[in-house]
């Protein structure tokens, strides 16, 4: 338990030297404080070089946890969480940090406001989680809502014309029908209990429960206050937010309460006396990388995979698109200092083509420069199909891999058109032009034909997967089947488990170029790019510069509003799939309407 008393308080940034206005600091008589905020990017985002608190990354936070094991600065080490909104491969990934500095002799505590279950799982790798007096835990277990919309869509008058190869797959069931197929339920239900299993275990471990104990723990923290948390072992201790630093000062046994900023301090832009016309210059312009010495590039897959450029989709759900991609392979070749690459995955997957083109990019990458693969959250479907192209594939313990199988299909809209009293003509020339014709369903003939090319890329998927991961049994793992990443290990589907940092840090030994620089692959978009994706290209028609974005931010807000954070996203994320059905057939798409609580 953590006592704390009142002390004079003296902060200073991580560059600064060591003398103090009371004079010099000794070694380890300083607090690290880490503060992690919101949602973590996966990778920079857009104007990142307008500073390191606008743009924290996952790797960023990963890097200031670890920075303090060889700190000689640094004494004891706290992470505040400050409305964090954190995935359970997150934690894994920090998680995994705080254990390797608790390894170095070093304590760290965990502070939030408010504990939900991401929260209490990072907590439960630290010596102690402290609570803030009077606030609350939930710890109700994982809730997971899928949403079916067939009788939606009919009420609309769209039908989802929709087929799937692989009996376990099941991304066509949110469109086709009102409830799962017994295969789907089979599938889901063993994630499920793969998640849930995970989050008990390092519950179990870090706050030295048994089953027991935990179950009655979470009997009462559906909705706990810290009288109870406190009594039920999630937390330590509750503090009032004032007294923290000298309440960790003490149990550390520091003569004062110094604290160090662990957190990167990058350069930010003066906007206030910057020249306007340089600033602008500054912003619109696309970001670039120069590389000065032996660096190993992290090129980042993130979001729905698309055909053409990378861009922010339906209502900021984020598309990877394989020309910025293939664009960004291009330029680590043309880099001879790039010793390494660690292609980062957080994929649903997408478009078929555009994986097929990503993973032929690979390839020919890997031929040049070793090519490793590290899954954050998810390497689904079309994100495991790259996932194939990589010598050596990292995962966290709660990453989702697999999907291996195909959806396809297109939304017929001939009912809604009749609700609005909307009259189609239809006009076709060619054996199949009418193929995707909006109001009419497939006919026998036409579905055979999708139904034949989807076949044909199911065979060539489970041939890039074969190929590339050797041993693998695809009667086991093909047809659809989504396993966490500690499964994926048993079933030779990844290699070794670990977040991004360990990919990277085992590659450096690897190549023996322990001191490489790392740079991140797409840079960085531009404002500019920004201004065209979320416009659709009318940036440049000045009538129309603001309606566009106006539109995109009401929808989503009244969404957010609707559903909730959680369930919009995945609802955005089913919407950008269904838009890349007007262009091309055949997906390899994971279910997206998936929400877990």
């Amino acid at each position: 338990m953590l006592t704390f008393a009142p002390r004079r308080v003296v902060v200073s940034g991580f560059v600064l030297g060591l003398v103090l206005s009371s004079g010099l600091a000794l070694a380890g008589d300083r607090i690290g404080s880490v503060e992690i905020k919101g949602k973590p990017h996966n990778q920079p985002p857009a104007m990142a070089f307008l500073g390191s608190k606008h743009a924290a990354t996952l790797r960023d936070y990963v890097e200031a946890i670890d920075s303090a094991a060889k700190n000689d600065e640094v004494g004891t080490v706290l992470v505040r969480l400050k409305d964090a909104q954190l995935s359970m491969s997150q934690t894994e990934e920090l998680g995994a940090a705080i254990k390797r500095v608790r390894a170095s002799g070093k304590k760290v505590s965990v502070f939030s406001e408010a504990y939900d279950a991401t929260d209490l799982l990072l907590a439960s790798y630290a010596d102690n989680a402290i609570l803030q007096s009077g606030g609350p835990v939930s710890l109700p277990g994982l809730h997971m809502e899928e949403m079916f919309l067939a009788d939606t869509l009919a009420w609309a008058g769209l039908k989802a014309d929709m087929v799937q190869v692989g009996d376990f797959k099941g991304a066509n069931e949110q469109m086709t029908r009102n409830g799962p197929s017994k295969a789907w339920d089979e599938n889901i239900n063993q994630l499920l209990d793969g998640l849930y299993a995970n989050q008990r275990a390092a519950l179990k471990s870090g706050r030295s429960l048994d089953d027991a104990k935990l179950d009655e723990a979470m009997k009462i923290a559906w909705m706990a206050d810290a009288d109870d948390a406190v009594k039920a072992g999630l937390v330590d201790a509750q503090i009032d937010l004032p007294l923290l630093h000298d309440s960790i000062a003490k149990a550390a046994g520091l003569s004062e309460t110094r604290i160090t900023s662990l957190t990167k301090s990058g350069e930010e832009m003066d906007l206030a006396s910057a020249n306007p016309f340089t600033m602008l210059s500054q912003i619109m312009k696309p970001q670039t990388h120069t590389i000065t010495s032996e660096t190993i590039a992290v090129l980042h897959i993130d979001g729905t995979i698309v055909d053409g450029d990378s861009k922010a989709g339906f209502s900021g759900d984020k598309s990877v698109g394989s020309r910025t991609i293939r664009n960004a392979i291009e330029d680590i070749l043309d880099e001879e200092l790039i010793k390494g690459v660690v292609v980062r995955i957080n994929s649903p997957g997408g478009s078929a083509i555009a994986s097929e083109v990503m993973w032929q990019g690979l390839k020919r990458l890997a031929a040049k420069k070793p090519v490793w693969i590290s899954v954050g959250d998810m390497a689904a479907s079309g994100g495991y199909y790259v996932l194939s192209a990589g010598s050596r594939v990292y995962v966290n313990p709660s990453s989702i891999v697999g999907s291996i199988g195909v959806v396809g299909g297109k939304i017929t809209m001939g009912g809604l058109y009749e609700k609005l009293k909307v009259h189609t003509v239809s006009r076709s020339r060619g054996p199949m032009a009418g193929m995707f014709d909006s109001s009419s369903a497939w006919n026998e003939e036409e579905l055979k034909a999708v139904r034949t090319k989807m076949t044909e890329t199911f065979g060539l998927f489970k041939k890039r997967v074969a190929d590339g991961r050797h041993g693998i049994d695809l009667t086991k793992t093909a047809g659809g089947w989504v396993f966490t990443g500690s499964k994926a290990i048993d079933l030779k589907m990844a290699d070794r488990i670990g977040g991004l940092r360990d990919a990277i840090e085992d590659m450096k030994k690897e190549l023996n170029v322990a001191d490489a620089e790392v740079a991140d692959y797409p840079p960085a978009p531009s404002l500019g790019d920004v201004i065209e994706d979320m416009l659709g290209g009318q940036a440049s028609a000045p009538l129309n510069f603001a309606a566009p974005l106006a539109t995109e931010a009401q929808l989503a807000a009244a969404g957010k509003m609707l559903f909730g954070d959680q369930a919009w996203a995945q609802m955005a994320q089913a919407a950008n799939g269904l838009m890349q059905l007007r262009k091309e057939p055949v997906l390899l798409m994971h279910p997206g309407v998936l929400v877990i609580r």
